[in-house]
């Protein structure tokens, strides 16, 4: 009887114990599945320990892949080499990413109030966007020198079409009884633009510029590639001409980082400005 006594006290003991045990792992489960940067980083981290383990397993050659830490080790003793090409690519991203987005926005305003404008101008706009732009960005250096210049240009040919084909559609997403409120209160068309048709078409100008702002470094490299003496994609190409794998990978790695952080950064501007919309705050 004792035995059995004391074993019931101690089933009552631990049940608060395994309680408050179960209850500390479901908290830390939800903030690691509701964590923007835990999964993400277990991935990169599962990637990385599965190329090393691939390397040295099969022994292959560093002159063919590379291990990641023979990569992060030529990345950190030669930091002070990547950040000027770092500089001069991130800059002609940017000022690609905003010629393009600008000169996109424009035309999206005219082109969504003018279908006949959008019919003669559109197949230009496709046209521009499905011919490569390796094929094109040669002829930008013939025209433009080897200044930063063609590969602005690049980057804003890249990013037009998607933010042009979100303005269209996001400066005509209104709602029709708003537009008839509006107008019954004999709103002028700037009016109805800048408290009707901008605010609606917030988000799918985000949606577009989360993509074109990784569209623009593509662009970017691609126009160091055809002709550059700085920038990362000058170091990718000198280094795959000269067989230095790890210098190839550590510039691609820089791009990798530039990327995420600017796509990163627009995701927070989009969650401050878009704050009253409901796509804005269930993101990430």
């Amino acid at each position: 009887m004792r035995s059995a006594a004391r074993e019931g006290v101690i089933m009552v003991a631990s049940k608060p114990g395994k309680r408050k045990e179960a209850s500390v792992l479901n908290r830390v489960k939800s903030r690691v599945v509701s964590s923007p940067y835990l999964p993400p980083l277990a991935a990169f981290l599962a990637l990385f320990l599965t190329w090393e383990l691939a390397v040295r397993l099969f022994k292959i050659q560093p002159v063919t892949l590379p291990a990641p830490s023979s990569v992060f080790y030529e990345f950190a003793t030669s930091i002070g080499f990547y950040l000027p090409h770092t500089g001069v690519t991130l800059f002609e991203a940017l000022a690609g990413f905003f010629l393009g987005t600008a000169v996109a926005i424009v035309a999206g305003i005219f082109m969504a109030h003018s279908p006949l404008l959008e019919r003669t101008l559109l197949p230009i706009a496709v046209l521009a966007n499905v011919t490569p732009i390796i094929a094109i960005a040669p002829l930008f250096i013939l025209w433009f020198g080897f200044d930063a210049l063609p590969k602005i240009l690049i980057a804003a040919i890249i990013t037009f079409f998607p933010m042009l084909i979100n303005s269209i559609t996001g400066f005509r997403s209104i709602d029709g009884n708003h537009l008839e409120y509006m107008q019954s209160l004999h709103a002028s068309k700037w009016e109805i633009f800048f408290k009707l048709r901008l605010p609606n078409s917030l988000p799918y100008l985000f949606s577009a510029a989360r993509t074109c702002v990784s569209l623009s470094v593509m662009g970017a490299v691609v126009g160091e590639w055809s002709g550059s003496t700085e920038g990362l994609g000058n170091v990718i190409m000198m280094s795959s001409n000269y067989l230095q794998t790890e210098r190839m990978f550590s510039a691609i790695f820089m791009l990798a980082i530039m990327g995420i952080l600017l796509t990163n950064i627009v995701r927070f501007i989009e969650r401050k400005v878009l704050f009253w919309h409901a796509m804005g705050g269930d993101r990430d």
